[in-house]
């Protein structure tokens, strides 16, 4: 199973149930465009899971479905999806962060170990 034919699943229950998008939409205040596609199973035009988590409860809920149930088949769904691995763009922009953040940390120990050393008296100091 995935998520077009969980989509399929929520849609066929609202069928068999005499309701249309517009009714759920209106009685759990989801959005109709996010509507279509939970029921088509676009998961790259809905929200952060836990938003998508909390919608299938609603609409489970007001068609008349378990929403516990509604919930495990989602899930099942959701965890057999293989994540993507971040692109090489991603990758490479977040060792360039690291780097940068190390460098500044290297930087910022030398210039306490300088200070440091002028103060104990063990280095002149630059101003006079």
């Amino acid at each position: 199973m995935d998520f077009s034919d969980f989509g399929r699943y929520l849609a066929q229950q609202r069928e068999l149930r005499g309701m249309s998008r517009e009714d759920v939409s209106r009685a759990t205040k989801i959005p109709a465009t996010l509507i279509v596609a939970l029921e088509s199973g676009q998961v790259d035009r809905l929200p952060a899971r836990v938003f998508v988590l909390n919608y299938v409860k609603a609409y489970s809920q007001v068609i008349g479905l378990s929403s516990e149930e509604a919930v495990l088949r989602f899930e099942e769904v959701d965890c057999t999806v293989q994540s993507t691995p971040p692109p090489a763009a991603l990758e490479r922009d977040r060792r360039r962060k690291a780097y940068r953040t190390l460098a500044l940390l290297l930087i910022g120990l030398a210039a306490g170990g300088y200070a440091l050393l002028v103060f104990l008296g063990h280095l002149p100091s630059p101003v006079r």
